[in-house]
């Protein structure tokens, strides 16, 4: 009695899993799409994967910091026609006028039929990069300094705070992971990373194994959230643990560039170890004039006389009040609400914060 009820229950499953594979690759062949971009490129594709997958696999790339989970919202592209009403988990990242506009997460949308869509013309320019790397050294426990040569393109030009995409090939699949540039702009034949080592990470993981002299493969650069050089006010920079990276390039771009502006640099690590390239911060403070920095650790040691806590309780103590200018942010979302805060108090108007999550 027992022996039969196994055997039906395994043909149960069997005829289950069968007729799943039937749906999906029968009733779910949506057959040859056509995408059309901007009323004047067009590509043919095989539907039922999502937008983003095929605008990548047809050389258009659009950014995707969150590798396609539809929690970034840096996807989001306008469709004018055969896109459908916005899923509901796609209504956490657009508001109601951007979906009554008819905008979708490209990596929400699946296609189906053909589409039309409009995507910003820079997109249209960004480009694929091969590369090799060159250095990858441990700065903290967890993050690695990665350093690739660009092979061809020899060049990347991009704006300090800027980023690029990764492409990981695994399992027959093929993804893309965001980190931004560390690097200074003006040296355009390299680029720098920061890559914090997460658990289980695909791109984290990936990056954190290669040796040195392995391909890689990018495209960029991505990205409105880089320093604005049409302005002669005071520079603020705060960044939390990795999201010191694009801050890094602003630095470097201003020491080269715009020293005749005030920058002042909030950095919060957890503890000294985790501080990496304070050294640098700490020579660039003695040696210009017009540079401030505010190193602070959550959970100082001993051998600390610095700043303690976290960094929007340093900024409410160090940064002048009524003294206008521009912010640029980056870290985890609780860091720039917080950080978005003291600013607007302190009277630097919330249209000249920009920011970078993680």
């Amino acid at each position: 009695m027992i022996l039969n009820a196994l055997i039906f229950m395994n043909g149960f499953a069997l005829v289950i899993g069968l007729l799943i594979i039937f749906m999906d690759r029968v009733i779910s062949n949506y057959g040859l799409c056509r995408i059309t971009i901007n009323d004047d490129k067009e590509f043919h594709a095989q539907g039922g994967k999502s937008l983003l997958r095929l605008l990548l696999e047809n050389k258009y790339f659009i950014p995707s910091a969150c590798g396609g989970k539809g929690t970034c919202g840096y996807c989001k592209v306008k469709v004018l026609e055969g896109g459908g009403p916005a899923l509901p988990t796609e209504a956490l990242i657009l508001n109601s006028r951007e979906q009554a506009q008819g905008f979708r997460l490209s990596c929400q949308l699946k296609v189906k039929n053909d589409l039309s869509i409009e995507i910003p013309p820079e997109y249209l320019e960004i480009q694929e990069y091969r590369g090799e790397l060159s250095l990858a050294e441990l700065v903290t426990s967890d993050i690695k300094r990665i350093r690739i040569k660009l092979v061809e393109p020899q060049t990347l030009t991009y704006k300090p705070g800027q980023y690029v995409q990764i492409r990981i090939d695994h399992d027959g699949e093929t993804d893309f992971r965001a980190y931004s540039m560390a690097s200074n702009p003006d040296k355009q034949g390299e680029i720098e990373l920061n890559v914090k080592r997460i658990p289980d990470g695909l791109g984290s993981g990936y990056l954190h194994s290669l040796e040195l002299g392995a391909p890689l493969d990018l495209s960029g650069p991505y990205g409105d959230f880089y320093l604005h050089t049409d302005s002669d006010e005071r520079i603020v920079c705060v960044a939390g643990g990795v999201g010191l990276a694009p801050l890094k390039s602003i630095v470097m771009y201003w020491r080269d560039h715009q020293k005749h502006r005030r920058l002042e640099l909030y950095y919060g690590a957890r503890d000294l170890p985790d501080l990496y390239d304070h050294d640098i911060f700490t020579s660039f403070a003695e040696t210009y004039e017009n540079f401030h920095y505010y190193p602070a650790l959550s959970d100082a040691g001993d051998d600390w006389n610095g700043h303690t806590g976290f960094i929007h309780m340093v900024m409410e103590e160090c940064l002048e009040t009524g003294n206008t200018g521009e912010a640029y942010l980056c870290g985890p979302p609780i860091m720039i609400e917080a950080v978005t805060e003291v600013l607007t108090n302190k009277g630097i108007a919330a249209e000249r914060i920009w920011y970078d999550k993680f």
